[in-house]
């Protein structure tokens, strides 16, 4: 991708025909081998960073922001002090997995806003180069070295530049090569699938054997059409076809899970489990718990009451380290006596339950903070409160 993105756009694509050693990773832009002076007046070569914010799907657009992060010593004028107009600050710190930059640099183009990012980096180019090239007039940014791209692995069919914009790229990175599996797909899995789909997973294993209709429609994410809808399409497919265009891997599985086919599970990071049926439901966790697999169960408890609904939403958590109680936070019923185990399902509230275990399961990946370590939480409606019990 880092190379087909650098051939995409013309700004990107004159650095590197005009000989810089540039780089596409992880939502950044790198030009490395840049000369600059050292503290000791002797030149040395370091790397140029900055995020690619702002981009239209695998177009770039002028950057927002004018300030670049530099790999390397402080740069310094031939005399050996360092240039400070351009110094923000200076301190290690991790931008994404593998990459560590060394200070911050904010110079502002006379225009005001950088044009693009050729305009952006040959104009930190010539400051760190122009004074290393009084002490040296042949050394130059102009490498003519073309790096090989390193991030041909992304699950993403176009650059992420929300982590990278963010400051999060190290926080994203810890969710990558991680195997996903959603079991059921239909309220509250399609929801988990829509926010998974944005995560840098590895792969993501959606199983379903029941067919996309009308009621699924108006209890998950997307609007199909009518003519979709006629389609009768089995819902893991429906939905494997709308993430693809954003994640590379997902899998669809066209069938429910039962003892012939429970073992796709094994060999998964993670699992979230949204489905109703109580006997599957006691097969897969039994196994999960075998097999050590942490997972997130996710339930409602809606019901009619007069002329509104009331009850609430519930997560329910395993992990190799706590499972004792799962028996009596999760109904292995084989059908509950409410709304919605009648299928009355509605948006905001599958959607909040899939936000819930999502959020459960970055806690447990190391990407929120996670304090009360709780391994069941319930949203009651009426109160617009949160439960949170069975701490680790």
């Amino acid at each position: 991708m880092s190379q087909q993105l650098i051939s995409r756009n013309p700004d990107l694509r004159r650095l590197r025909e005009e000989g810089y050693d540039i780089e596409v990773r992880s939502g950044h832009l790198l030009v490395k081998s840049v000369p600059y002076v050292d503290g000791d007046c002797q030149v040395r070569r370091g790397t140029l960073v900055t995020p690619l914010g702002d981009m239209s799907a695998d177009e770039t657009r002028p950057p927002k922001d004018h300030t670049v992060f530099f790999i390397g010593e402080l740069p310094c004028r031939r005399d050996g002090k360092p240039i400070e107009q351009i110094r923000n600050s200076s301190n290690k710190q991790t931008l994404a997995s593998g990459l560590d930059v060394d200070h911050y640099f904010s110079a502002k183009p006379k225009e005001g806003n950088y044009r693009d990012y050729h305009h952006k980096m040959t104009n930190y180019v010539t400051i760190l180069c122009g004074e290393a090239e009084t002490l040296d007039p042949t050394v130059t940014a102009r490498t003519c070295v073309v790096s090989e791209p390193t991030d041909d692995d992304c699950p993403f069919n176009y650059v992420d530049t929300s982590s990278p914009r963010a400051g999060i790229s190290a926080i994203t990175s810890k969710l990558e090569h991680k195997k996903i599996a959603i079991v059921g797909i239909g309220g509250t899995g399609s929801y988990v699938l829509d926010f998974v789909a944005k995560t840098p997973v590895s792969e993501i294993h959606i199983f379903d054997g029941d067919c996309f209709a009308n009621h699924n429609a108006f209890r998950s994410p997307g609007a199909p059409s009518i003519e979709e809808l006629r389609e009768r399409q089995v819902k893991a497919v429906y939905f494997r076809d709308r993430y693809l265009k954003m994640h590379k891997r997902v899998i669809a599985h066209e069938a429910f899970l039962d003892e012939t086919n429970i073992e796709h599970l094994q060999g998964m990071d993670f699992v979230f489990l949204c489905l109703d049926r109580g006997g599957d439901k006691r097969l897969i966790i039994e196994r999960l718990v075998q097999w050590g697999i942490s997972f997130v169960e996710v339930g409602m408890g809606v019901m009619l009451d007069g002329d509104h609904l009331r009850g609430d939403v519930r997560i329910a958590t395993s992990t190799p380290q706590k499972h004792d109680h799962l028996e009596s936070r999760i109904n292995f019923s084989e059908g509950a006596e409410n709304d919605y185990s009648r299928n009355i399902q509605i948006a905001e509230l599958n959607a909040l339950n899939a936000a819930l275990a999502v959020i459960k399961w970055k806690k447990l990946s190391g990407y929120y903070q996670d304090v009360m370590r709780e391994h069941c939480s319930v949203y009651m409606i009426g109160a617009n409160s949160i439960a949170n019990d069975d701490q680790a």
